[in-house]
């Protein structure tokens, strides 16, 4: 009888608890006697050996995980090979190696099986970690699962939570658009998530764009279509020309006494640290190295930076990212959570480590990707067809490819 162990890290997305859900699921069908674990707030959790053992019924009770966002064990962001930031927050003693508690714990544990569900930074650390068990001669297979709302994971065509995000975005900001009744000459600003892809910026604007066009509007009342429409996207894989977009937007604001903006929060970070930079100042950073991008607040930048110039009676910021990344799955995420956890279950059985998804360089086949294969910062393909059709839509220059941070 394995004993199996779960754990999710990294930020939320609209997959988490569904994923163990349907890997639950997969195992009630094809190894019904497996001990199920989790260690609580992922990597932290099995550093420091807190755990918690699934209830007897939850393979009878595993499709209610599907109905919740958020992780039912918990979250953390911790880079197993970063012995620095893992000593200074206690999680390892000094002159410990993480990879090495990690690796020991999960032997103290009786673990089998770990499944990691998480982006790219939780999988190139699982992907550490099972190197480390391999050429230490730990019995032991890792399998995980790839979420991201970013979509930005090298080989896989589609991460878990990704398509729900965009939606979500989508249901937030259609609230949010009603606010441009509020002024006169306003500008909105819609800040979604995406550090290094552009992906959920775009697919959050097509997903508004899709809701918006099925509403019955009412122009002589100020109640017009192009009133709530998205007026630019921009995104980190464009270099657009900002003089030339200021003046289209001025010409939008004439013509409508608005401005939607859906930015990538990514788009501007690159000139934030830059600027942060030359006042000498030190750029917050997380355990990965990441600039705190919450900490740098690019909505708000680039707000400031198009105040003036559009000369804007008002200027609203807002944020869809945490309401985005904690719904839960939506259809179309869960029959792909679910493709994805009887491969990995499978997988895992069969003793074969890596992260279950569609290989693009296997035609989208889904499969485990070998580990070492697993990379993130995949840039998002600014010329699919959808993308373009969408900028045309809206007036907007598709710009120059630039790379991804």
């Amino acid at each position: 009888m394995p004993k199996i162990a779960f754990l999710t890290a990294g930020g939320l997305a609209p997959c988490l608890s569904s994923s163990i859900g349907a890997l639950i699921e997969q195992y009630a069908k094809i190894c019904p006697d497996a001990e199920l674990v989790g260690y609580l707030n992922g990597y932290q959790g099995l550093l420091l050996g807190k755990s918690v053992s699934f209830p007897g019924d939850v393979m009878q009770k595993a499709e209610l995980l599907f109905n919740f966002g958020g992780s039912m064990i918990g979250n953390s962001r911790v880079k197993l090979t970063n012995v620095k930031d893992c000593v200074k927050r206690g999680l390892v003693k000094e002159g410990q190696d993480p990879l090495h508690v990690a690796a020991e714990q999960l032997t103290k544990d009786d673990i089998d099986i770990l499944h990691t569900i998480g982006g790219d930074d939780t999988n190139t650390t699982a992907a550490d970690l099972a190197a480390y068990l391999q050429e230490n001669n730990y019995d032991l297979t890792v399998v995980g699962m790839p979420k991201t709302v970013d979509n930005d994971v090298f080989p896989i065509v589609q991460t878990l939570g990704a398509w729900t995000a965009a939606d979500q975005g989508a249901l937030f900001y259609a609230n949010i658009a009603n606010e441009n009744t509020t002024a006169s000459r306003q500008l909105l600003v819609h800040e979604i998530m995406g550090r290094s892809c552009g992906w959920l910026a775009a697919a959050t604007a097509q997903s508004y764009r899709e809701r918006i066009s099925g509403w019955n509007f009412y122009p002589e009342m100020l109640l017009s279509h192009a009133r709530w429409d998205v007026d630019a996207v921009w995104l980190p894989e464009m270099s657009l020309d900002l003089d030339a977009e200021v003046e289209r937007l001025n010409q939008r604001m004439a013509d409508k006494d608005c401005v939607h903006l859906f930015l990538s929060e990514g788009a501007g970070v690159d000139a934030i640290v830059k600027e942060i930079e030359t006042r000498g100042e030190e750029v917050p950073r997380d355990a990965f190295g990441h600039p705190k991008i919450d900490k740098l607040n690019p909505g708000q930048w680039f707000a400031k930076q198009l105040e003036g110039r559009l000369r804007a009676d008002k200027v609203l910021v807002q944020k869809s990212g945490y309401f985005a990344r904690s719904a839960a799955p939506n259809a179309r995420d869960i029959e792909l959570i679910r493709q994805s956890a009887t491969v990995a279950a499978q997988a895992a059985l069969e003793k074969t480590s890596g992260v279950a998804g569609l290989d693009e360089d296997q035609d989208g086949k889904m499969r485990v990707i070998e580990f070492p294969r697993i990379k993130g910062h995949k840039p998002f393909d600014i010329d699919q067809p959808w993308f373009t059709e969408m900028l045309d839509g809206i007036g907007q220059p598709k710009g120059q490819r630039v790379e991804a941070h």
